[in-house]
């Protein structure tokens, strides 16, 4: 699995620590930048690069991307038909937002969520199966063509 990975100054050093943590996993990850710490960037420009590839990438890819609130990675990737963005505080939201609605991109607050535990949401993500159920594809599908 590709995990395309994007963050902002905020969640600059938990993206370096983050990316050596995944490829110690096994996981084949791409970083989306920022390339160094900078004050001044901005997070859609970080959001766009990790959809493009989501959204062009035939493999099973992911995305993660981290921001101050994470919020505002969220609202970004969700602009684009075929995202399925989650923004997750824990475990349980984690493993709804990919067995229920087949997430696709983590969204994640580094200013409110320690190393330990954001490891711990990953790996709940990263781990849990889409159930394709009936119901959620179908509710999918209407997200798809909500715009």
């Amino acid at each position: 699995m590709n995990i395309y990975i994007g963050a902002d100054h905020h969640g600059f050093k938990d993206k370096t620590k983050l990316i050596d943590y995944l490829k110690s996993q096994g996981y084949e990850v791409i970083d989306e930048g920022d390339v160094s710490l900078n004050p001044e960037d901005d997070f859609p420009v970080f959001a766009a690069k990790v959809v493009q590839h989501i959204l062009s990438d035939n493999s099973d890819s992911r995305g993660i991307l981290l921001c101050g609130s994470g919020q505002g990675m969220c609202m970004a990737a969700n602009r684009f038909k075929g995202i399925r963005a989650s923004m997750c505080w824990d475990e349980k939201e984690a493993y709804s937002a990919r067995h229920d609605d087949d997430s696709n991109i983590l969204c994640l607050s580094a200013d409110n969520t320690d190393w330990e535990y954001m490891k711990r949401i990953i790996e709940a993500w990263l781990t849990t199966p889409f159930a394709p159920e009936e119901r959620f594809i179908r509710r999918i599908k209407e997200l798809d063509n909500l715009g």
